[in-house]
């Protein structure tokens, strides 16, 4: 492991330099890994840890999700079978189903979860509110974890591409004496660009925490709100979505992601430079305190609590489709499909 110094702290960094592909094969050479749910990080996962030449099986309920693993080159009987099936056969059995969906499963996979295997996961949401979920993991197994920073899609595509997808990892528990090989190898033949240490506790309460704050609640409320307050004056559709969301994700989102806010401030208007300098403190004095409430839910378990209640709900689908709905058919979002279609590259 590297130590790199992160804005003055040291933390530990796993890269493909000093953990290469063919040291992670030699690790894991002797085992069945068996990837269990085919949804969202799962065909990321499993098709990469294939294409590196790792014995990969799935394992998926039959289904709609079950024919697509199919068209992705997965064989029934040979490299696709039911979720019992492939746990039994793995001696690597990496839980990729939703947290919801791993509280139902888990007598399932449990029972096969003998001594000397690993269960894998990609998310600490289960083992840290495990006195919630149930899913309490023997003493004689490994108990792992590899968390992609981005969605399935992502690292299949960034993987495609020859890049990475960053990625934190975590040992629960080193039954074996060797998870923590095992973790850095499935890291690296998943396709992770480098990997930063964390704890399971931590990796779900900072999930957890940015789902709902930056990375997708508080980025649609920030966005919304500016765009009624535009067109609340007057503005048009068009103008509101442009000088909201179109110029953000289009023009600047890749330049601050590639050169830091910083280069973005020096490369901008001096109007802007002041601005966005004298406003940010008062964006950051106003949200902090709800960052803050809501990092707390979450680490009570708060959060946790309501995902199960709600995804538990037997019209829980038809709820969630009721609000997606609501989202998808708003002005901005409606908007938002003719800007894309009058985007250079549409036409």
């Amino acid at each position: 492991m590297a130590k790199m110094n992160f804005g003055g702290v040291i933390e530990n960094v796993v890269t493909r330099e000093e953990f290469p592909l063919d040291k992670a094969r030699e690790i894991l050479k002797d085992e069945t890994i068996a990837v269990i749910g085919y949804g969202v990080q799962g065909p990321g996962q499993s098709l990469n840890l294939r294409d590196n030449g790792f014995n990969v099986i799935v394992g998926q309920r039959q289904g709609k999700t079950f024919d697509k693993a199919i068209s992705d080159g997965w064989v029934p009987g040979k490299t696709l079978f039911s979720i019992e099936e492939a746990a039994e056969k793995a001696t690597i059995v990496m839980c990729l189903l939703s947290d919801a969906a791993v509280m139902s499963v888990w007598p399932t996979l449990q029972k096969h979860l003998t001594p000397g295997k690993a269960l894998y996961f990609s998310h600490g949401f289960a083992i840290t509110w495990n006195d919630r979920t149930g899913c309490v993991p023997a003493k004689d197994i490994d108990v792992i974890m590899v968390a992609p920073k981005g969605s399935g899609t992502s690292l299949r595509t960034m993987f495609l591409e020859g890049r990475g997808l960053n990625s934190s990892y975590a040992v629960y528990q080193d039954a074996s004496g060797r998870a923590m090989d095992r973790t850095l190898a499935l890291g690296i033949g998943i396709g992770s660009g480098y990997m930063f240490e964390t704890t399971f506790q931590r990796e779900a309460t900072s999930d957890l925490t940015g789902e709902r704050g930056s990375l997708m609640g508080a980025i649609q409320g920030l966005l919304l709100a500016q765009y009624e307050v535009l067109r609340e004056n007057g503005h048009s559709p068009s103008e509101a979505f442009n000088e909201t969301v179109e110029e953000l994700t289009q023009s600047l989102m890749p330049l601050f992601a590639k050169n830091g806010m910083d280069w973005m401030y020096a490369n901008c208007s001096t109007t802007a430079q002041r601005g966005a300098l004298d406003w940010y403190p008062r964006f950051h004095d106003a949200i902090k305190p709800i960052c803050q409430w809501l990092y707390m839910s979450v680490k009570l378990g708060n959060e946790a609590q309501i995902s199960i209640d709600s995804n538990s709900k037997p019209d829980y689908r038809e709820g969630l489709e009721k609000e997606l709905k609501a989202l998808r058919e708003s002005e901005m979002w409606q908007t938002a499909v003719t800007v894309r279609q009058l985007r250079p590259e549409n036409n």
